[in-house]
């Protein structure tokens, strides 16, 4: 069997030398490249055609979760494994929004990422454990009742937004979707950050996914 071919994505050169290190260990995995921004992921994406590809949440240019998502637009037979720092909700979900087939932090041991690489690369979807129990918890926490409109004081236009902003669109994203302008945009977001009394998004994503959102 081939050997799986892996893209590295981390804007971090230490963290992508060890990496690269640990890869040539495995006979059963290769490295076909380094990406140092999220374009640059997207690029060599495209032109490398990984089997997988280990995806930072945080890169200039382009963040590891709009990266992902283009990539997977342009090639669904992609595997992403995010390898980050970041274990909150918003983080975790809106990364599984947009494709990833797996989510493990960055101080994991080697064996458990040599494994969730080639778990990812043979199509199965693999998360670290502190990371499947948040998905766990996700899952079989209470939803609101049959009928219950979620966050009612929001006006429809507010709570359609916000179900966007759950699935991980940005505000131009959401212009575009429901063909408003930016500033409009930035004027509901800014208000319904208010209302929910959330500081940023990764907040509002959270409260918005526990009530069934997105």
């Amino acid at each position: 069997m081939e050997p799986l071919r892996v893209l590295i994505a981390d804007d971090h050169p230490i963290f992508r030398h060890g990496v690269r290190a640990m890869l040539a260990t495995a006979t059963d995995l290769t490295c076909v490249g380094e990406a140092r921004t999220g374009q640059e992921a997207v690029d060599l994406a495209a032109s490398l055609q990984p089997d997988v590809i280990l995806m930072d949440l945080q890169m200039p240019e382009l963040n590891g979760i709009e990266a992902t998502r283009r990539i997977l637009a342009a090639d669904p037979q992609v595997r992403v494994l995010m390898v980050t720092m970041f274990e909150d909700d918003a983080s975790v979900f809106t990364a599984m929004k947009a494709g990833a087939r797996g989510y493990v932090l960055k101080d994991a041991e080697k064996p458990e990422i040599l494994r969730a690489i080639t778990a990812v690369g043979h199509g199965e979807a693999i998360f670290s454990p502190v990371i499947a129990g948040r998905v766990l918890a996700f899952f079989t926490a209470p939803r609101p009742a049959e009928g219950t409109i979620a966050f009612p004081q929001l006006t429809d236009r507010e709570r359609e937004i916000l179900d966007l902003i759950a699935q991980g669109l940005g505000n131009q994203d959401i212009a575009r979707r429901l063909v408003l302008t930016h500033s409009t945009v930035r004027n509901y977001v800014s208000s319904i950050f208010s209302k929910l009394q959330v500081a940023d998004r990764a907040q509002a994503i959270v409260q918005a996914r526990r009530a069934g959102l997105g």
